[in-house]
């Protein structure tokens, strides 16, 4: 078996988490086991996944392994987009301007907020009734 590096990145968005992992290949996206076309469903999830890889301009340059757990599907491809970006970043730190100036490094710090008691909601309020 030849040596290939693999290289790692944790992304996480919401809820979500993704454990990625990519090697020297030809752009195949694998995600839970299924190809990630059929696992997302959405063409805009698509094209977010594969964001880092247009801006640093290695479109089919590398396979991805991902394991993703916990939220919904956008939340989940935010993480792999977090987690493709961290891995990039370790396989070549020459990507790392690119990747820092369009916001792929950075985690998403936007979170649902709690329900309040009283509340219906975080932030919705019961029917007022005057009488």
């Amino acid at each position: 078996m030849a040596d290939t590096a693999i290289y790692y990145g944790t992304g996480r968005r919401k809820t979500s988490v993704a454990r990625v992992r990519i090697k020297p290949g030809t752009g195949i996206i694998t995600v839970n086991g299924k190809e990630a076309a059929g696992y997302f469903g959405r063409a805009v999830l698509m094209t977010d996944i594969n964001m880092p890889f247009k801006v640093t301009e290695t479109v089919g340059r590398f396979d991805v392994i991902a394991s993703l757990h916990g939220g919904g599907l956008s939340g989940q491809a935010g993480a792999l987009r977090h987690g493709i970006a961290r891995a990039l970043l370790e396989a070549g730190d020459d990507y790392r301007p690119v990747l820092k100036s369009n916001g792929l490094l950075r985690r998403d710090p936007r979170m649902v907020e709690r329900k309040k008691y009283g509340l219906k909601k975080a932030r919705k309020r019961p029917q007022f009734s005057k009488r």
